[in-house]
């Protein structure tokens, strides 16, 4: 279960309000990158973990720790909003300024909001919930939670460099901060695990295609340099050597049998005009012999 507190994870505050920057930070409540994501994810791979509770608890307590950074960021969009005019139509033919700043502003802050967040992103996309990876697996999982956290923190300093009001930037640098926090503690996982690499780590490797699991593909002529770590030396998991080969077909052409007759799928060739004048030639001299 959750506790509530009124007072929020951090301070957020706004000198100037602009209702464009808070189409912006719609992107980190509910875009692939945002707190929305990142919190499901947690949550969601807490709740169904089977291993040891410490890490358990916390994913859920990190989870937990999301749902504030997407209050503190729908309240950064509200107080962007405030005094935004609600009559557009009059405000625009009123004054070019403004007409430009509302141009630029998501409509849905006003139609569906009444001057406040939503969960969806920068362009007023929902957010989707096939984004959340809870795969069961702990060394997937924490894989998939450095990478959010990484698109998270460079989408936040994004957002840092495009404004220059001091309480957005003062709160987003805390959001920064928590994402360093973040990136760190799902690698400390993976460094505690053993056999962290390759995930699954409990399929045995003589059940793949070996020769295949540690080489580079050479798709182009192109040279690979021998300092590129990719391609030469020892595996980063420590059990294979990496190596290069050309790129070739280990495979047969495909073939695909007809489909059937209800999928509509089939093709039939046109008869070239050459076959067809003399097939037609060739029908008219038996039918002048029929008659004769």
């Amino acid at each position: 279960m959750f506790y509530n507190e009124k007072r929020l994870a951090y301070t957020v505050r706004v000198e100037k309000p602009n209702p464009l920057y808070a189409k912006r930070l719609q992107q980190a409540i509910g875009g692939i990158e945002g707190e929305i994501r990142v919190m499901l994810q947690y949550l969601f791979q807490g709740w169904g973990f089977r291993g040891p509770a410490k890490y358990r608890d916390m994913l859920i307590t990190t989870g937990t720790e999301e749902i504030g950074h997407v209050e503190m960021l729908a309240t950064a969009v509200a107080l962007n909003l405030e005094g935004a005019p609600m009559k557009l139509q009059e405000d625009l033919a009123k004054d070019p300024m403004v007409g430009a700043i509302l141009g630029g502003m998501d409509p849905r802050h006003v139609l569906s909001t009444g001057l406040a967040a939503t969960a969806s992103d920068s362009n007023g996309v929902p957010f989707n919930g096939s984004w959340v990876v809870a795969s069961g697996n702990l060394v997937s999982d924490m894989y998939a939670n450095v990478a959010a956290e990484a698109n998270g923190r460079l989408l936040a300093t994004r957002l840092w460099e495009m404004t220059d009001d001091p309480g957005m930037k003062d709160m987003l640098s805390f959001l920064i901060a928590r994402d360093t926090m973040h990136q760190n503690q799902w690698l400390a996982v993976i460094e505690e695990l053993q056999d962290a690499l390759p995930v699954p780590g409990d399929f045995p490797q003589s059940q793949e295609k070996q020769e295949f699991s540690y080489a580079y593909f050479v798709q182009s002529n192109r040279v690979i340099p021998q300092d590129a770590r990719f391609a030469h030396g020892k595996s980063i998991d420590g059990k294979g050597e990496f190596s290069l080969i050309d790129a070739k077909p280990y495979g047969d052409e495909a073939k695909l049998a007809p489909g059937p007759k209800e999928s509509h799928t089939l093709v039939k060739p046109k008869v070239s005009s050459v076959v067809s004048d003399m097939t037609s030639a060739v029908k008219r001299t038996i039918d002048g012999k029929d008659e004769g």
